[in-house]
């Protein structure tokens, strides 16, 4: 397409700067057809090549490798994905339980390894905010004795897509407009919808993303999953498969939306600084390892569910979770660069016991990621940058190239060899070799083809919405109203819309009511004996709250008795009190860490009103119009308490208030008693509070039925 009225690119000229006498396209690509970079013609460009259909990707495979290397070196020097990242060091610890499932010496009871785990965002730059809704990365660097194992995750079960040669089409749909570069981290436009409405096979993903999990509390509080599966083999070469999974011990706990966008504005830091605080204050976060497992089948799937599809999980009910170990992160990086940054993941680390299935998914990673790392860290010696360094000897006879940091001797850097005396050695099994577990590969044709069991792409999206509790499936309608509401093509809305019907008619009513276009017919037969699982919601238990912090509205009129006790029960209970006063400095005989001007109630997960808060002196209607501010002389409360308040209410938090506190409530609109709200003495309302924090939330306050 020619460029639209009010763009132009640059005047069109020679290398040397001779003015060109051509059209305005000379440079945009030509052409009816797909084809290579070298302009042959393609029957197909979304199956990668494979030994039969559910055979291994062959290497032979060059449109596969001529997209993902192009796409692997898109951006210098940032990460084209997982750009905005934060990360932790600390340790792992196995309990023993997966020595019957594999030799790996790190998953031997008692042993402890060191971690290096990084978060991140996909979608958005370096710059973007850590709220946005996405999924979001977990990745794990285990610094075994036996070499580097990297567990590289999401916080989602499953993938948009099932075979790799997507995924430059993937985040080239997800990504801004490259016309305008907007919208920036974000999903909600048009290229992204279009795609995943065309490419079925990513509503599963697709719903879990507009879940409450795309917008996750604290990376604390984010469950994280390998979601391929893995084959482990044991000392006696018995073989499992498995898929990983991390349980936080804080519970998954999710933003409102409207959190999320106030803390964008707010604070576009705030899950990284969230880590970074907990980790500071000795709140160590701390996640249990576990494995779901099944048998080694010829078919490779289990209960109809085809475990080599990336877009499918397996319920825990069906299959329960195993833990295996738990990793505590204990240090914040040094050096932002030299480690969060400069980290190099890659699913190919891989460790006696574990290795790889033929998911065409991580089959094309295995490619996609130590290629990625040529372009972003300048060369093939990453693994020599100290915060990707093996913990076990090296000696793989690698030479020179760029960044070189070693200083190998020896004469004979091949083998075999005898000027270096035969050395280095090949290991066998008895030191620990690494398997390669020998599998047989069926007799077939190269074929640009899948299995007929990665055609179902509605039935897991079904099981994941009705499995949710009524005010998190409202919060899914919400999302996909919002983001659907964004797109500007009618085409892509009716499409998109359509999926939904497939996928679940009530959502698709509530979805379509709010785009003000009617409910389309499903194309697939009703799905009516869905058995759901528990296990997705967020709702319903209990967990530690250790590590949350709560608000204590105060001011000279508080008296420092009650202040003092609400501060002494809430760190008993490794709760962190934030004061927060009319102006810095001591306020009834503590330090103020925030004022009513800079706090926000994104920073906290609970509030204690223990002042009447009248108007400060700095609340000027003229600088600050916060809850409508007016300066009537009947004005008793400061506006900012009063919005403070408020936003706790709307976010169903948990509310206290104590002795002159109890006339804010009902100026921020909030009544003594209603459910998550708590007046009383100290004790009284420190208990509730509690209470209520170990359920995330007062999840009786929302609406939904």
């Amino acid at each position: 397409m020619p460029p639209k009225a009010d763009q132009h690119g640059p005047a069109p000229t020679s290398p040397t700067g001779i003015p060109l006498d051509v059209g305005p396209t000379y440079a945009a690509q030509h052409g009816e057809y797909l084809t290579t970079a070298g302009g042959t013609r393609l029957r197909e460009t979304d199956i990668s090549l494979k030994a039969g259909p559910r055979g291994p990707i062959l290497l032979r495979d060059h449109h596969l490798r001529e997209k993902i290397t192009h796409f692997d070196h898109e951006r210098i020097p940032e990460r084209v994905v997982h750009a905005r990242g934060a990360a932790a060091h600390g340790h792992f610890e196995a309990n023993g339980a997966a020595e019957r499932l594999t030799c790996a010496a790190f998953l031997r009871s008692g042993a402890q390894t060191p971690v290096f785990l990084r978060f991140s965002n996909v979608v958005g730059s370096r710059g973007s905010m850590d709220t946005a809704r996405d999924t979001r990365g977990f990745a794990t660097k285990f610094y075994t004795e036996e070499g580097i194992f990297d567990l590289v995750g999401n916080n989602m079960a499953v993938f948009f897509i099932q075979d790799g040669i997507k995924f430059p089409d993937l985040v080239h749909a997800v990504k801004p407009n490259p016309s305008n570069e907007i919208p920036q981290a974000q999903s909600a436009h048009d290229g992204f919808w279009d795609f995943v409405s065309l490419r079925t096979e990513a509503q599963a993903h697709t719903m879990w993303q507009m879940s409450d999990r795309g917008i996750p509390r604290s990376y604390r509080m984010m469950e994280g999953f390998g979601v391929h599966t893995f084959r482990l083999v044991n000392a006696d070469g018995a073989t499992s498969l498995v898929k990983w999974h991390w349980k936080p011990a804080s519970g998954v706990h999710s933003l409102t939306w409207e959190e999320a966008q106030l803390a964008a504005g707010n604070d576009p830091d705030y899950l990284r600084r969230d880590l970074a605080d907990a980790i500071e204050s000795g709140a160590f976060p701390s996640w249990d390892l576990g494995v779901q497992v099944f048998p080694d089948t010829e078919d490779q799937m289990f209960d109809g569910i085809d475990l080599l599809d990336p877009t499918k999980f397996v319920p825990e009910e069906l299959a329960p979770v195993q833990i295996v170990g738990t990793m505590t992160l204990d240090a914040n990086p040094v050096n932002y660069f030299a480690e969060t940054e400069q980290v190099a993941f890659h699913p190919g680390h891989l460790v006696r016991g574990i290795d790889v299935t033929n998911d065409p998914l991580l089959q094309a990673r295995l490619f996609s990621y130590i290629d990625t790392q040529l372009t972003r860290l300048a060369g093939p010696n990453f693994e020599q940058i100290p915060i990707n360094r093996t913990h076990a000897p090296v000696n793989d006879m690698l030479r020179d190239g760029s960044h070189q940091s070693g200083d190998q001797g020896g004469a004979a850097p091949y083998h075999p060899n005898s000027l270096d005396a035969g050395c280095p050695f090949m290991a066998d099994d008895t030191s620990a070799a690494f398997i390669d577990v020998p599998e047989e590969v069926a007799a077939s044709h190269t074929v640009r083809e899948q299995s007929a069991s990665f055609d179902d792409h509605f039935s897991q999206a079904t099981l994941f919405y009705r499995s949710l509790t009524p005010v998190e499936r409202e919060h899914v309608a919400q999302a996909y109203s919002f983001e659907l509401g964004k797109c500007f093509e009618q085409a892509v809305k009716e499409r998109q819309l359509g999926h939904l019907a497939n996928i679940d008619d009530e959502l698709a009513e509530r979805v379509a009511a709010a785009l003000g276009i009617p409910v389309p017919e499903s194309t697939v037969p009703p799905a009516t004996d869905v058995e759901v699982s528990p296990a997705l919601s967020q709702v319903g238990e209990s967990w530690p709250v250790a590590g949350r912090r709560v608000a204590l509205v105060v001011d000279s009129a508080s008296g420092t008795r009650p202040v003092k006790q609400v501060r002494s029960k809430l760190l008993a209970a490794g709760v962190l009190p934030v004061p927060v006063a009319p102006h810095g400095g001591q306020v009834a005989g503590v330090d103020a860490q925030r004022t009513y001007l800079t706090a926000a109630s994104i920073e906290f997960d609970a509030i204690i009103v223990l002042t009447a808060a009248a108007p400060g002196e700095d609340a000027d209607p003229n600088l600050d119009t916060k809850a409508g501010y007016d300066d009537a002389p009947d004005r008793t409360v400061d506006p900012r308490v009063e919005k403070l308040v408020g936003e706790f209410w709307r976010h169903s938090k948990s509310i206290g208030a104590i002795g002159g506190g109890l006339d804010v409530l009902p100026t921020a609109g909030v009544a003594a008693g209603a459910p998550g709200v708590h007046v009383g003495n100290a004790a009284e309302v420190v208990q509730g509070l509690l209470h209520d924090l170990e359920q995330h939330r007062v999840w009786q306050r929302f609406t939904a039925e």
